[in-house]
């Protein structure tokens, strides 16, 4: 659903939304049950680790009434907060370890960090937003997560010199950008949306060699595409 669905959810406050609010416990499970499971997010380490971060501790103040929707919510700078399945989708398809080392791209609020960080050894996340970085900090801290590294900087200016386990890009690419890819360590897994409104299809490419991915087109969805504005000094891994 759209950014400005979820606004128009959030400004009107229904009945529900005040429900999910005050009682998160509860919607947080029926979010789990009715959104990410009917999606077919079926593997109990994704769904255990949703549900260990409280959300709702992530949500700008102004959609806590929708917290728990199927919707993207906003955030500044016309970035969003991805949906609970589709994070749940990305989860199951990165499979992340609990040795593995993460990096994402496009921090946010910081939630999806917090949920790859409870599956996983070590997070980076980088945001090219000075102030959603230190929002998602905030967060994050008070959540008590304490593997996870922020930066802010343009993820397009990342070079392939620091190699992953599991690679997270939470915005569209409008065309397929094998820098990520080059991050990857041998069986090192990418998870990539590449497209234009209205066509966009999700990506878990592999690395099974120096020089060989391996790639499954997962399902079709719409997301923020990746901003390529200008960015803090470079930084190298």
């Amino acid at each position: 659903m759209s950014n400005l669905y979820a606004a128009r959810m959030a400004r009107s406050s229904g009945e529900k939304g005040e429900e999910n609010h005050m009682n998160p416990g509860f919607a947080r499970e029926q979010m789990i049950k009715q959104q990410i499971r009917a999606g077919a997010v079926l593997e109990a380490n994704i769904l255990d680790a949703i549900a260990s971060v409280n959300r709702e501790n992530f949500v700008p103040i102004e959609y806590a009434g929708v917290a728990f929707a199927d919707c993207n919510i906003p955030l500044a700078h016309g970035q969003c907060m991805m949906s609970p399945l589709l994070e749940g989708k990305l989860l199951q398809a990165l499979g992340p370890r609990a040795d593995d080392e993460v990096l994402e791209v496009g921090t946010g609020s910081g939630f999806l960090a917090a949920c790859l960080a409870t599956l996983s050894g070590q997070v980076h996340s980088v945001e090219i937003f000075p102030d959603l970085t230190r929002m998602a900090q905030t967060n994050l801290d008070r959540s008590g997560v304490d593997n996870v590294t922020l930066t802010t900087i343009n993820a397009l200016q990342l070079d392939a010199e620091r190699k992953y386990d599991v690679i997270a890009v939470t915005a569209s690419l409008p065309e397929y950008d094998q820098r990520f890819a080059l991050a990857l360590k041998p069986g090192g897994r990418l998870f990539v949306i590449v497209g234009e409104e209205p066509i966009m299809r999700a990506r878990l490419v592999t690395r099974i060699g120096d020089d060989e991915w391996l790639t499954d087109q997962l399902f079709e969805t719409v997301i923020t595409p990746i901003l390529e504005a200008a960015a803090p000094d470079r930084f190298r891994f």
